[in-house]
């Protein structure tokens, strides 16, 4: 695999006679792919079919001269004016019944037909104009679904798509009562046109409707992405067709949107996130606000990296100040570059950056680019410039692929939407569930996978994590049952059947000769009212009241006498939702178990295996000492002594790692 290295670029909001000396200075730089088009419908067809696509193919070819690999975008995330005007009825409505005006971007609804009929005739007009033009290498669909929380629409369009979805679904109205519990306070319909869409209600709606609804608006995502990447592969043949997600998004499944991509790319804003997609306090954010949070851009890169069999890109990296968060501070020298090694240590293929040139003018006129608006170089442009001669420097002496981490935590979408219908408790979130334990591996120095509930793939893990599960499939429970490692499951795992209602058989709704254990009931938590736990640590927010069977022995219980956590051969089921030190205990035990190196690790410093190597990362504010975990010698990126914003890679076997294979079991 070639690393690569690219830049987001608008030739259509700088003079022509500028483009030349750009794409000059990308080559020169060390990049090699331009992402353009994305935003540029107003200017591909001024009016209804007439195109004007001359300015982009000299564009194009002005990049290709250079030497440059062009994605193209198509332009779909921001729908003309006049297309608006013509069809008023695609803005979409917000659960307020508000329409979402003209004159931002993502002003469209997924479930729409007549705007999908549009995106698909103006996908079809630049695939068959530029699909085979030699400076094309790929294409990204739309941009960023779902930013500014565009998936969910109340509009009459999805009022129409989503009964149309639930008749497919359940084929009767009487299926559809008796799923979704409906005789509860007289909810029952007797034709499929009296589903209302569950908002605006004098009180919540009803779990299952509400489910539903999440389930038909995930998958008009998948449709609207669908149509355009079937018509890039027809038109286009041979190039990749990616998408660009985001950090913390989960209102629709990216595992089904990947399915369709060659590529999963995601836009890394680690200073942005920070402040404004982090459940962490305000301590933390002061003491990384110049780094990012050493955890969050690795989850993502994992995370994404699953959805589309292990190739992936960063889209957007962050190169300075963004516009967007509470507070947009620059990053400490030598940010940029750590996010960008972390990203291939973690299998990225290509980086990105946004943008080239910050731009003077329009909403993201404070967004900081490689270049000033008066195209000097910025603060990023020379640590992009380092990261290409480090790469040249390190070209064929680094693995291809990551390999198979030790250990690997099940992500689910709909687990996602489940909990944020019916929380039981006011902090119960999913992906604050799933990052903890996410977190408190890489604290201990291990490389984690993220494998989707829907298809799991549990071969060779030493241990597997299942934290807030919404509903089992029997795939899932297949391949807990032939997965020889250890399996750590909850809270709430198996709560809910797939049609929102309690189990008969109780949570965790395991099989007994998995974790014969029953969840009695449950208890919700305020912050500062904990559980303690009689062997140390506390369960916070969330706490299950556990009936354990003859066949598991209690190995966490509460002070006041109620199992905490049961184990059963390698499976354990945990009660409750754990606090970090707990948390921190529980799977360095675990991982004491699998015969796991552990590394215990400060909180700015975090290591990566990828393939033979161990990539070493300091976004904390003092030196670290890689000695003392082990390290011997002269690392082949970097020193021993690992400086704030410091970067180091060393052979696995000089990095006091053990050399298994992961995919042997202990």
């Amino acid at each position: 695999m070639t690393r690569t290295l690219g830049v987001c670029y608008y030739p259509e909001h700088w003079p022509e006679d500028r483009w030349a000396d750009d794409a000059a200075r990308m080559a020169r730089l060390g990049l090699t792919h331009v992402r353009i088009g994305e935003f540029a419908w107003s200017r591909l067809e001024p009016k209804r079919g007439a195109y004007d696509f001359d300015w982009l193919r000299r564009a194009i070819d002005t990049l290709h001269a250079a030497g440059l690999k062009v994605v193209l975008g198509t332009p779909t995330a921001t729908p003309p004016k006049w297309l608006v005007d013509e069809m008023p009825d695609m803005l979409p409505v917000g659960a307020d019944g508000m329409v979402r005006k003209f004159g931002s971007r993502r002003h469209y609804d997924f479930s729409h037909d007549g705007y999908l009929e549009e995106c698909k005739r103006i996908t079809l007009a630049l695939a068959k104009a530029f699909g085979a033009h030699p400076g094309v290498s790929a294409w990204q669909t739309d941009n960023e679904y779902d930013c500014h929380n565009t998936t969910l629409s109340y509009s009459a369009a999805a009022q129409s798509g989503f009964r149309a979805w639930l008749q497919r679904k359940y084929q009767s109205p009487d299926a559809l009562n008796r799923a979704w519990g409906n005789v509860f306070w007289s909810m029952e319909v007797a034709e499929f046109d009296e589903i209302e869409l569950p908002n605006l209600t004098v009180t919540e709606a009803n779990p299952a409707h509400a489910m539903d609804f999440r389930r038909f608006a995930s998958e008009m995502v998948v449709r609207f992405n669908r149509a355009q990447a079937d018509i890039i592969r027809t038109h286009s043949p041979g190039r990749d067709v990616i998408h660009n997600f985001m950090g913390r998004t989960l209102a629709f499944d990216h595992f089904d949107v990947g399915a369709d991509l060659d590529i999963s790319s995601w836009d890394s804003y680690p200073l942005g996130f920070l402040e404004d997609r982090s459940d962490q306090n305000d301590d933390w954010k002061r003491q990384f606000a110049r780094a990012g949070d050493p955890d969050f851009q690795a989850f993502h890169h994992d995370l994404y990296r699953a959805t589309s069999r292990g190739r992936w890109w960063v889209m957007e990296q962050q190169p300075g100040p963004v516009n967007w968060a509470p507070h947009n501070p620059a990053p400490r020298d030598g940010m940029v570059r750590l996010w960008s090694w972390e990203a291939f240590a973690h299998g990225a293929e290509t980086v990105s950056y946004f943008r080239w040139r910050q731009a003077p003018f329009a909403q993201e006129q404070m967004h900081a680019g490689l270049l000033r608006p008066d195209s000097a170089e910025a603060e990023g442009f020379a640590e992009v410039a380092r990261v290409a001669r480090e790469m040249h420097d390190l070209e064929g002496k680094l693995d291809d692929k990551t390999g198979r981490a030790e250990v690997a935590i099940v992500f689910d979408y709909a687990s996602s939407w489940a909990w944020e219908i019916q929380p039981q408790g006011r902090e119960f979130d999913y992906f604050r569930l799933v990052f903890e334990f996410y977190r408190t591996m890489r604290r201990l120095g291990l490389s984690v996978d993220i494998v989707p509930a829907s298809a799991p793939d549990l071969e060779g893990y030493r241990i597997i994590a299942i934290p807030g599960l919404f509903t089992w499939t029997p795939a899932l429970i297949a391949a807990i049952r032939a997965h020889q490692g250890f399996t750590l499951i909850g809270p709430r795992s198996g709560s809910k059947t797939a049609d929102f209602a309690i189990p008969a058989a109780l949570a965790p709704a395991l099989p007994k000769d998995i974790v014969d254990v029953e969840v009695s009931r449950v208890e919700s938590l305020r912050q500062d009212s904990p559980v303690h736990l009689a062997e140390g640590g506390s369960f916070q927010y969330w706490r299950e009241f556990l009936e354990a069977g003859s066949g598991t022995e209690t190995i966490l219980t509460a002070e006041d006498g109620v199992p905490g956590m049961v184990a059963q051969d390698k499976h354990r089921y945990l009660g409750g939702w754990p606090d970090q030190s707990l948390l921190y205990d529980i799977i360095l035990r675990l991982a004491d178990h699998a015969g796991l190196a552990i590394k215990e690790l400060p909180d700015g410093v975090r290591l990566r295996r990828h393939g033979d190597h161990v990539f070493a990362f300091n976004y904390g504010a003092t030196a670290f000492d890689l000695s003392v975990l082990g390290w011997t010698g002269t690392p082949l990126l970097g020193d021993l002594i690992l400086q704030p914003s410091g970067v180091a890679v060393m052979p696995v076997s000089r990095a006091g790692c053990q050399t298994h294979d992961p995919r042997e079991h202990s």
